[in-house]
């Protein structure tokens, strides 16, 4: 008895370090499912390649703004493709804003592997892209979806768009990771991060944040702790909507209003 008494113990210690093993070992696979289907350009897009820093040549859509009009820079979803990201902005395409539509290393296609780091990458290399195009800064709004919201932070922290939306966004990787594995050291345990919450109050410009109320992927509570850390912040929730609520017209409507607002 007393043997046993030891050994469960050491199985129970053995299970809890495997799981830390796999975590660790496998988090990109969980945090990037990276679907590789070749989405057709569709009329009014061009299939562009962005340069990114590090030497990779990344497929992308763009369509040239309208006169007046800003261009809107869009980064998707963990999940996300080119096809989603055409109909999360497709009242924007209609009413004749400029959209670069950003697709990311190891999705669709592309070469490279997903990580926090290479995001950052895509996104200096959508920004030089506009850049060579003629497109200030100052002309550009950037839209972060889910893990894109990540991306798009860092993004208007290191250059100076109009404007950032964040739609369904998290204060960091690793406090969505704890809601679900508290029971391991996640924070620990986190190769990417993606800390909103930490860079959000740095940003001086205006921020739009959006959250479905019925998000249980990402809580809403997320999307209220960024808008109160922000200096200039307008938080819209939407009830009954889940974490898909860039794809719904209503909030593509009240992300079209609330850019028009902005002088």
């Amino acid at each position: 008895m007393l043997r046993i008494a030891m050994v469960i113990p050491l199985v129970a210690i053995g299970l809890y370090l495997a799981a830390m093993l796999l975590v660790w070992g496998f988090q990109r696979n969980l945090i990037y499912p990276a679907p590789q289907n070749v989405v057709a350009v569709a009329d009014g897009y061009l299939e562009i390649r962005l340069d990114t820093p590090d030497g990779l040549s990344i497929r992308a859509f763009y369509r040239e703004a309208e006169a007046g009009k800003p261009t809107l820079v869009y980064f998707h979803g963990n999940g996300g493709t080119l096809q989603g990201s055409m109909a999360a902005n497709a009242v924007f395409a209609r009413e004749g804003y400029g959209l670069l539509l950003v697709n990311y290393r190891g999705y669709g296609g592309n070469p490279g592997s997903p990580s926090e780091d290479g995001f950052y990458n895509d996104g200096r290399a959508a920004m030089a892209f506009l850049a060579a195009q003629g497109v200030r800064e100052a002309e550009t709004i950037l839209i972060g979806n889910s893990i894109g919201s990540g991306t798009a932070t860092q993004m208007a922290g290191e250059f100076e768009p109009k404007a950032l939306i964040l739609s369904a966004p998290f204060t960091s990787v690793p406090d969505v990771a704890a809601q679900s594995m508290g029971w391991l050291p996640v924070r620990m345990l986190a190769k990417d991060r993606f800390d909103n919450a930490a860079k959000i109050g740095a940003l001086d410009l205006p921020v739009l944040v959006q959250h479905g109320l019925a998000d249980n992927l990402i809580p809403p509570q997320h999307g209220e702790t960024l808008a109160e850390l922000a200096n200039n912040a307008e938080l819209q929730l939407f009830e009954g909507i889940g974490h898909d609520l860039t794809f719904m017209p209503q909030t593509q409507t009240a992300r079209l209003a609330w850019i028009e607002t902005l002088k």
